[in-house]
């Protein structure tokens, strides 16, 4: 077992592996690095599921059936992603009921096309849900302003829910709320309390990348001074939130029926600039009842190389504050940074969804 990995957990960091395929699973590479790396949990999304079923022959078998039974491309995508993710279910059942529903999770998205679609949301949340029909699965729900309600009542209804795609403070209050409001109308339908887990998903590397770009136009001696600063500085002041909002009267009252906090969950870990430290979002944002999802390569050097030394996080809330306001100062607006970044991020999973469409459209076609 890695040592680095092994200090990140004992310092409250969940390690989720922020990637699944079908050959990950058969070939016992998802079972190694539980054992070597101290992995956890298990997110995905439409990019993970588009790279899976465009490589390799592991579909194939259940495309031809597939094709046989007449199924569509809507149905074929469904039902390959859905026994993916049972599958990693089963691989982390014993995670999920020895950490009680604190880890040992799989998380698996709802259609991207409905992120503004409040209806179509939930519907499919529960759809996921059922046909997945483990317990410790996840269903992911972008955090748009139309998520919010849908994130709330799938909660009441005792389904856990990865929040994704956080990139403001102010969102991150708001579905922080939906949390609780979820929670309260869980408690008065008389669902158990303890039961019930969520994540909070705030992505750090692209507020970097977007920051950066903006920093490197302006090319003064002090933007440049500030370049890889903002992803962090926001995600430790989203850590500060999660502090507040979870020390609150309100927060109180659930917790004494069972009710279990909404972990901030850093995503987007992959380092995209190479003049950066590779390991840079994950030593950079240890802290306790947090999970950090990382893909293979940003595993592998935190394993390899990082230098874990304790808590990253609550000390630096005052200098990250300084950052984001030396970079207000400088022409950038926060505002508009990340409400383009949500914007892009839900365009970007609807062209991986249409290509996983396609490649499915064509694994059926061939198949029949």
């Amino acid at each position: 077992m890695s040592g680095s990995t092994r200090k990140l957990s004992d310092a409250g960091v969940s390690i989720w592996l922020d990637d699944l395929s079908r050959d990950r699973l058969t070939s016992g590479s998802l079972a190694e690095l539980i054992s070597a790396k101290n992995v956890v949990g298990v997110t995905t999304n439409p990019t993970i599921f588009a790279g899976a079923l465009s490589k390799g022959a592991a579909y194939a078998e259940q495309m031809r059936q597939l094709a046989a039974s007449g199924a569509d491309v809507e149905e074929a995508v469904f039902a390959a992603t859905t026994d993916d993710v049972r599958a990693a279910c089963v691989v982390f059942e014993p995670i999920y009921s020895a950490s009680k529903g604190y880890d040992g999770r799989v998380s698996i998205e709802v259609d991207p096309r409905l992120a503004r679609d409040a209806e179509g949301t939930q519907k499919m949340a529960r759809e996921l849900y059922e046909r997945v029909g483990r317990e410790n699965v996840m269903i992911k729900i972008p955090a748009t302003v139309e998520g919010l309600e849908p994130i709330a009542k799938t909660l009441a209804a005792g389904i856990s829910v990865n929040v994704t795609l956080i990139f403001s403070l102010t969102r991150y209050r708001e579905v922080i709320n939906a949390y609780m409001l979820g929670l309260e109308e869980a408690l008065k339908n008389g669902k158990d309390l303890s039961k019930i887990h969520s994540v909070a998903s705030f992505f750090v590397s692209r507020v970097d990348s977007e920051v950066d770009t903006r920093l490197d136009e302006i090319g003064t001696e002090e933007a440049l001074a500030l370049k890889g600063k903002a992803g962090l500085a926001n995600a430790r002041l989203a850590y500060e939130v999660f502090e507040e909002m979870f020390s609150s009267e309100r927060w109180a009252r659930l917790a004494s029926h069972g009710a279990n906090v909404q972990r901030p969950l850093w995503a987007s870990t992959g380092v995209k600039d190479p003049a950066l430290p590779d390991t840079l979002y994950v030593i950079g944002l240890v802290a306790k009842h947090t999970v950090n999802t990382m893909p293979e390569a940003t595993l592998n050097a935190v394993a390899d190389h990082g230098e874990i030394t304790g808590d990253t996080v609550t000390g630096e809330y005052t200098s990250s504050n300084k950052i984001l306001d030396d970079i207000e100062r400088l022409g950038i607006s926060y505002v508009e940074v990340v409400d383009k970044l949500e914007t892009e991020g839900l365009a970007k999973f609807d062209v991986s969804w249409e290509e996983l469409l396609e490649t499915v459209r064509k694994a059926l076609s061939e198949s029949r």
